[in-house]
């Protein structure tokens, strides 16, 4: 009996190829260059599973208010699909509903903005209930503008023929459900904010000091709780790894108990709205006692990710709580051929940076650097006055 040949066939989506497209622009104060934010914007295309095989950026006074892009590095684009075979289009800033829609019908591929981007990665990464409405709600606010785009050359005409019947009735049936479900959405996640608001009255009432972990994406703030508690939480070399906040109980060296959260990292050009819809976050960092800001020491632009996460705090209204800053991953920037103690590691950092304040602390939370010496600074500042 002769042998029949099977194949195999993968079931696993092929990535999707993509090119980051950036405008740096001269009107704009106090940013990133382009080649910097193209750097992040390709760290957040890889989180999300994409392969990024290029990126271009054109310098211009302010972003074209049809297209994003003029129309000379539009038709370069254009161009790049078929040396470059990209099927995805990513780009840098905050695209308007009339600049996607062109974008599309000029290179006929997906086109998809930095803060599409962001709450697709907020998507994979959510687990629990509350973080997964919270992700549902994100989505539904941002596309609801984008979705009357959809219609509206139906509207531009003015009623009278053409315009009357299904085209009509579309648009208005589809923003009166994408307005249902963002109200019911919001309703849902306010009933989880009524159980947290009692959870966390229970441990106003214990009297347990309240800390909570802030600072830029991927610092390594879930590590630090980790070895902090010795918790096992989800801990990656990936932006936006943590989602839903998490609370931990952490015995300090003088047997006192404080609780502290992991809350989701920030990161520049996150529009105030998709901050607002991760509210547990929000109020896990309002409401707690003291901040510990975690820095990405070996960042090389740790400065820039402070200014970032000092924006964020002021625009939020608690940059005046008071705070630890934790200057983490210090061991990535030693000579790797000297065997480092860490004593001798931590020392020679705090000579080098002859600035550093009282509440600063070198450490390494993946080699468990400094953890002890930052237990002991939490315990000083919970003995005093809290707000």
């Amino acid at each position: 009996m002769a042998k029949i040949a099977r194949k195999t066939f993968s079931t696993e989506e092929a990535s999707e190829k993509a090119l980051l497209v950036a405008v740096d622009s001269r009107s704009r104060k106090n940013v990133w260059p382009a080649s910097e934010s193209l750097d992040e914007l390709e760290q957040l295309a890889i989180t999300a599973g994409a392969t990024v095989i290029g990126r271009i950026s054109q310098q211009v006074w302010s972003p074209s208010k049809s297209h994003y892009l003029g129309k000379g590095k539009l038709e370069e684009l254009k161009e790049l699909k078929e040396s470059l075979d990209y099927n995805l289009l990513i780009f840098d800033d905050e695209l308007s509903a009339l600049q996607q829609r062109n974008l599309e019908n000029e290179t006929g591929v997906k086109i998809i903005d930095r803060v599409a981007l962001i709450i697709d990665i907020f998507a994979k990464h959510a687990r629990t209930r509350e973080g997964i409405l919270q992700v549902s709600l994100a989505q539904s606010e941002y596309l609801l503008p984008r979705l009357a785009g959809q219609w509206s050359h139906l509207e531009r005409l003015g009623g009278g023929i053409g315009t009357r019947g299904p085209g009509e009735t579309q648009i208005e049936t589809d923003r009166r459900l994408a307005q249902k479900k963002i109200s019911h959405l919001k309703q849902q996640i306010e009933d989880i904010k009524k159980q947290r608001h009692l959870h966390r009255q229970a441990r106003k009432q214990s009297q347990i000091p309240m800390l909570a972990l802030v600072g830029y994406t991927n610092t390594g703030k879930s590590t630090l709780l980790n070895a902090l508690s010795h918790a096992d939480i989800l801990a990656e070399d990936k932006l936006f790894a943590t989602l839903d906040p998490t609370t931990r109980r952490v015995s300090l060296p003088d047997n006192t108990i404080v609780l502290i959260s992991d809350t989701v990292g920030f990161i520049r050009k996150l529009p105030p709205g998709l901050v607002s819809a991760f509210r547990a976050t929000v109020e896990e960092i309002n409401q707690a006692d003291i901040l510990l800001h975690v820095v990405d020491f070996s960042n090389p632009h740790a400065a820039e990710q402070c200014d970032t996460v000092e924006e964020i705090l002021e625009e939020m209204e608690i940059s005046h709580k008071p705070r630890i800053t934790i200057l983490n991953k210090v061991d990535r920037i030693l000579d790797t051929s000297v065997p480092w103690s860490e004593n001798k590691a931590i020392a020679f950092l705090k000579q080098e940076v002859k600035n550093s304040q009282p509440n600063t602390v070198f450490i390494s939370a993946a080699r468990g650097w400094g953890i002890e010496n930052l237990k002991e600074t939490i315990s000083s500042m919970v003995k005093g006055p809290l707000i």
